[in-house]
């Protein structure tokens, strides 16, 4: 009796373990932020900056694009007139997070840093990416040109619109 106990204790603990390492395998890191920042800005890379998100910089973000991160600060990279920022957003449960360089006022490359989500990995993909080169935001807050999405991935989808709504609507506020 006390034999069968520990075998299924043991293959309980074995379940409760393949499953931990299943659970922490959905996480994938495509390009670290030095990678990013080399194929935003080549060798010269600028320093880092700090934007404060101040109550009246979140209101007016939500305002103007309809979402903020809840960051005290977010960090940016400028060089002339081009920017580039990392941010992060939910999909549907886990963080997605971005690399989005702009030039002037138009999205110049879009990143998949990291991905999380069980679900959805396809925004990772030049197919995908590569509908958002060369757009701006709109005086509505909405990208000026639609983005196809893909099937299965909606929440992901959503989140890279958001976030690229807001890194153009930043870089405006940095630019002055």
């Amino acid at each position: 009796m006390q034999f069968i106990a520990r075998g299924q204790l043991a293959r309980g603990v074995l379940v409760v373990a393949l499953l931990a390492a299943a659970f922490f395998a959905y996480g994938e890191d495509y390009l670290d932020r030095d990678a990013f920042l080399h194929l935003a800005f080549g060798q010269a890379q600028p320093e880092m900056q700090t934007l404060w998100v101040t109550e009246d910089l979140r209101n007016a973000a939500e305002t103007a694009v309809g979402w903020m991160p809840r960051a005290l600060r977010l960090r940016y990279w400028q060089s002339g007139d081009s920017t580039a920022w990392i941010l992060e957003d939910i999909g549907k449960e886990k963080p997605i997070t971005l690399g989005i360089s702009i030039s002037g006022d138009r999205l110049e490359r879009v990143d998949v840093l990291a991905f999380r989500e069980s679900r959805g990995w396809e925004i990772r993909y030049p197919f995908f990416t590569g509908q958002f080169q060369g757009l701006t935001l709109a005086d509505d807050g909405y990208l000026s040109e639609r983005v196809d999405g893909i099937t299965g991935a909606t929440l992901s989808v959503r989140a890279v619109d958001r976030m690229t709504r807001l890194a153009l609507w930043l870089n405006a506020q940095v630019r002055g």
